[in-house]
């Protein structure tokens, strides 16, 4: 997600608390915002947990999360 896009969830974010509040777009805007703001950050946090192994007692190393076949 761009740099652009979080300042505009921001931007949002606080017009919303004013009394004025967001127009129905901008409440669209803002819902359609996060939802791809949290598909991002469950993305880039898989891809960081799939580079992750663990080591067994027995000295077995494993992957933390097993690829879909």
């Amino acid at each position: 997600m761009t740099s652009d896009k979080i300042s505009r969830i921001n931007e949002l974010y606080r017009k919303s608390k004013t009394p004025e509040g967001l127009t129905p777009e901008e409440k669209e805007e803002q819902a359609a915002l996060r939802k791809e703001y949290i598909a991002d950050f469950r993305r880039s946090t898989m891809a960081a947990l799939g580079n992750i192994d663990i080591q067994n007692e027995d000295g077995s190393i494993e992957p933390l999360i097993k690829p879909k076949h």
